[in-house]
This record gives structure tokens, C-alpha cells and sequence, in this order.
């Protein structure tokens, strides 16, 4: 850890684990301990279990485009032979880039989440629900896995972003702004992403529809996500996962009393479990068969 960085650190675990909380207790005051929206209809356990496989599929596809963007640039400098995993990457040879090219994973998924986020909006969304919940979980992905790692960056320099960061020479105040704007980027992500999930039951209560087409998908995802890593390290397998999950479900499931009331814009169809699943597993056979053997650059 930084030697400056505790205070960073106490702010973000204070943010995403009591934040939340504080929030939803507001609503729970405001509401006089009613449900808020309309009342809930029967459980769409389809549309759940759908919405998990996509998580999963939309993590996993996000984590790979920050290896791909962790291991090209690499690759084009002299002196450095990266290699991808199923699970992370690593190089040889020496190159000082090297410390700034850790950095270019994390830009490259926030931009493609900003993108999805982008294409969220108004008249944008898919029609289809299989696309507008494909597209949710991208920009859920590609945004928060990729502004938490600022956050870090400035708590650790050994992070992927705190070894760009040390390369650009940013001194504390800098890491300081730098978490500051992640911290609130990631409250005001969530935010973002409650209207599109609400628009997947929009006459329903909104609490129980996020927690329905989010809340356990993302924890049912996240156990689908494990065989896609394992084996690995702990932070590999395990907490990276967690972290993401906790991070952006958090402030979407106890701020879901605050948004507004979403039209009747319901996506067409309904999600094809079998075809998710297949999707799934070819996606855990490319990363086990393929990439777990490692990919030289």
C-alpha cells in the first residue's frame, strides 16, 4: 500500500459497504416501510436465469478485452514477449513501457462500457430483450471493473493502474483526485444502469425488479464466472468477481427506490436459455482448452 493511501482506502470501503446501506435506509424511511412502484407480479425466473448467463458471458468478454489491451501494446514494444491467460497475463524481457501499458486493459474497458452505456440510452436501447440485457451487463462490466481499478491504483502501486500511474509520475494529490472521481463515477454508474434494468419489468414494484433481473444474477453470475478462472490466486479466481459484484450491485439494488417510474417499455422476446448455455459453455471451452495453456504475443 501507498504510505499515503489508508485514508483512500477507509473512503472506498466505507463507500461501497456502508454507502449503500445508508442509502437504502433512506428509502426505507421515505417509503414509511412500503414498497415503492407498482406491486410485484410472479418471478420471471427465466429472465433471471437469463440475465445471469449474460452477466457471466459480459464479465468474462470484458476481462478478455483488458488482456488483449494489456498484452498488444506489449507486444509491439521491443524487447517485451507477453502472454495471455485464462486468467491474467504476464510478460518477459524489460522495457519501461511495460509499466504504462498495465494501464491500457482498464482504459480500454471503460470506453467499451461507456459505449454500451451510450447505447442505453432513450430510443437507443434494443428492442430485443436478449440485446438490452446483453448490453446492461457490458456496460456494468466494462465500467466498474474498470473505474474500481483506479480507485486501487492509488491505494497500491504493484495495481495495474497504479503502475501506469507511477510511470506518469502522479504524486499524492493526483491519486488523491483520481480516486475522488472514481469514487463518485461509481455511484453515478449505478445510477445510470437502474433505469434499463427497471425498463425489464417496468410495471413492477422497482426493488424487487432489480433485485429479480440484478441482484441474484449477479450473484448467480458470479458463481458461473469461478470455472472460467480457476485455477488461479484467490484475487484471481475469487475476489476480483466479488469486488465487481459487491462494487456495482450495491448502490443499483438500495437506490432503485429513487428512480422514477419507467414507461411500459418492456424489451420483445424473451432470453433463450438454451442458447445462453451453449453460449456459456463454448465460452468456458475457449478459456480453458485455448487460453489456459497461455497465448504467446
Amino acid at each position: 500500500m501507498r504510505a499515503d493511501a489508508g485514508p483512500i482506502a477507509m473512503l472506498f470501503a466505507i463507500l461501497v459497504l456502508i454507502g449503500p446501506l445508508i442509502l437504502g435506509l433512506v428509502g426505507w424511511s421515505r417509503r414509511g416501510g412500503r414498497r415503492d412502484g407498482a406491486v410485484a407480479g410472479p418471478w420471471d425466473w427465466q429472465l433471471t436465469i437469463g440475465s445471469a448467463l449474460l452477466y457471466a458471458l459480459a464479465f468474462e468478454l470484458l476481462f478478455l478485452v483488458q488482456e488483449l489491451f494489456l498484452v498488444i501494446p506489449k507486444a509491439l514494444v521491443p524487447g517485451l514477449h507477453p502472454t495471455l491467460y485464462h486468467n491474467n497475463h504476464d510478460w518477459t524481457g524489460d522495457n519501461p513501457l511495460a509499466r504504462l501499458f498495465q494501464g491500457t486493459g482498464a482504459l480500454a474497458i471503460l470506453l467499451v462500457g461507456l459505449a454500451a452505456l451510450f447505447a442505453l440510452r432513450g430510443n437507443r436501447a434494443p428492442a430485443s430483450a436478449t440485446g438490452r440485457v446483453a448490453l446492461i451487463w457490458v456496460a456494468f462490466a466494462g465500467l466498474f471493473q474498470s473505474i474500481s481499478q483506479v480507485v486501487v491504483g492509488a491505494i497500491l502501486p504493484q495495481n495495474d493502474v497504479g503502475m501506469a500511474m507511477d510511470y506518469l509520475g502522479l504524486d499524492a494529490p493526483m491519486h488523491w483526485a483520481a480516486a475522488l472521481v472514481a469514487l463518485v463515477a461509481i455511484v453515478a454508474v449505478a445510477f445510470a444502469l437502474m433505469r434499463p434494468l427497471l425498463s425489464l419489468a417496468p410495471n413492477e414494484c422497482r426493488t424487487v425488479t432489480i433485485f429479480r433481473v440484478a441482484t441474484v444474477p449477479a450473484i448467480l453470475g458470479t458463481a458461473i464466472i469461478i470455472p472460467f478462472r480457476v485455477p488461479g490466486s484467490i484475487d484471481q479466481v475469487l475476489l476480483v468477481p466479488v469486488a465487481v459484484a459487491i462494487i456495482g450491485m450495491g448502490f443499483i439494488q438500495s437506490g432503485a427506490w429513487r428512480s422514477t417510474p419507467l414507461p411500459a417499455t418492456a424489451p420483445a422476446g424473451r432470453l433463450n436459455l438454451g442458447r445462453l448455455t451453449i453460449l456459456t459453455m463454448v465460452m468456458l471451452a475457449f478459456f480453458q482448452l485455448v487460453l489456459r495453456p497461455g497465448i504467446n504475443f
